[in-house]
């Protein structure tokens, strides 16, 4: 297996892989116009069919560095009902939904079809738009999987397979529902496997379904972006409570992260009755719940999101500048996920963790092993400091509510119906385009 390092500084032109014109000029129509290092550094091996594993920062445009060759590489064929030629497995619905977001207009240019295949959406219609026909399915393991027990699916067509978000495939319980699924895809075809760590949690992976794969990795697996600041908040368990809604508090959109579902939904409630425009998001809630509190945070309506590890991954939110951890991560995997909601696609933005006393020896081996060295400060509720780092401001201590958004159609119900917006890894688009929801 061969490793390639690639300078930030160094791109080529999408004209130069030898993408079909289709492509190019649906790169154009959607404002992306120079690729990224991470797609300039593996379109060549993927289009040319080898096996890729892709390393780079969270933002880094990894989604189109395999979303063009699978498409370029399908394109020109047809799926036989239930019969896919195309895979990308996720962890998340989120992400499965922001994949195909991404991917969907570059395989409507290729008289493609695509197939969102998540939990807590329709079974019946995903297999309904299976049964119709799509040459690429993106899909969570579990709910695939429960679709191929059911007929619904067969996978013994798919030539090129993916996994985006590698790492976390690898464990977190998805290893066998994984290896189910790439067992059953046509032998030889094609794998890739990106995510923003490789580490020995892939090797199994990589040894049972890769032949031969080049590595091409853009940065450390622990990089931070340049235009992201770390902080460590020191603060006591007394004033943890007021400091984090000082924060909530503050003029502009923030995720907070937290350990736990129930925790994350009584902190938004805590938030709410302050007079921040709070709401929890984690997996207790149903998909349909997911998107509309998401839709509500990008659009301001909500602008503190209290989240779970759920949202760590395959959230864009743009002009998002900070991401609070309210509960340490349990990693520094964790940590640089959730850190990457921020500083996306040369953006600017800021890291801060809440730590108590007895969480600092721990909270500084997680930085030492993520590499980063973060400003040190001691906070309190109503101080400068906290102020100065954060934003953070006095509630109004005024209650609020936030009404529930109007339900919006998802492609995780059939597929093929997100509208495309700014991706990183290309150029932003006019400003006006801009506001539309936007792909990693």
């Amino acid at each position: 297996m061969s490793t390639t390092t690639l300078n930030p500084a160094q791109s080529a032109s999408f004209a130069d892989f030898g993408l079909p014109a289709s492509l190019l000029a649906a790169l154009t129509a959607n404002g992306i116009n120079e690729p990224f290092p991470i797609q300039s550094a593996t379109l060549p091996d993927s289009l040319a069919g080898r096996d890729v594993l892709g390393r780079g920062r969270t933002g880094s445009g990894k989604t189109l560095a395999f979303g063009l060759p699978l498409v370029a590489r399908t394109a020109g064929r047809r799926a036989r009902p239930g019969r896919p030629l195309a895979l990308v497995l996720v962890p998340t619905r989120e992400l499965a939904q922001q994949v195909t977001a991404a991917i969907e207009p570059y395989a409507r240019a290729a008289k493609l079809r695509c197939v969102t295949v998540v939990g807590g959406m329709s079974l019946g219609r995903q297999s309904d738009a299976l049964r119709s026909g799509a040459e690429i399915v993106v899909a969570t393991p579990g709910r695939l999987n429960d679709l191929v027990n059911r007929g619904a699916c067969r996978l013994e067509d798919v030539t090129v397979a993916v996994l985006d978000e590698a790492d976390q495939m690898a464990d977190m319980g998805f290893l066998p529902q994984v290896t189910m699924i790439l067992r059953q895809v046509a032998p030889g075809g094609q794998r890739m496997l990106f995510s923003a760590t490789l580490d020995r949690g892939v090797d199994r992976l990589v040894r049972e379904f890769l032949s031969n794969p080049v590595s091409h990795q853009v940065d450390p697996g622990t990089a931070t972006v340049s235009a992201m600041t770390h902080h460590m908040l020191n603060v006591s368990a007394a004033d943890k409570p007021a400091a984090a809604a000082a924060i909530a508090a503050r003029d502009g959109r923030v995720i907070m992260f937290i350990g736990t579902k129930h925790r994350a939904d009584r902190l938004a409630r805590q938030l709410l009755a302050s007079g921040v425009r709070a709401a929890a998001l984690h997996g207790g809630k149903s998909q349909g719940q997911r998107n509309r509190i998401l839709e509500q945070f990008k659009s301001g309506q909500i602008t503190a999101l209290v989240a779970t590890d759920v949202a760590a991954r395959g959230i864009h939110i743009d002009d998002l500048n900070l991401v609070v951890n309210v509960d340490p991560p349990a990693d520094h995997k964790d940590y640089l996920h959730r850190g990457g909601r921020t500083a996306r696609a040369g953006a600017t933005g800021m890291v801060a963790t809440l730590v108590l006393p007895e969480q600092r020896r721990e909270m500084d081996r997680l930085f030492a092993a993520a590499k980063i060295r973060p400003e040190l400060v001691w906070v309190r509720p109503g101080d400068g400091e906290l102020a100065r780092v954060t934003g953070a401001r006095t509630p109004s201590g005024v209650p609020v509510t936030v009404a529930a958004a109007p339900v919006r159609s998802s492609a995780a119900a059939g597929g093929g119906g997100n509208r495309p917006g700014r991706r990183p890894g290309g150029r932003r688009r006019p400003a006006a385009a801009a506001r539309r929801p936007a792909a990693r």
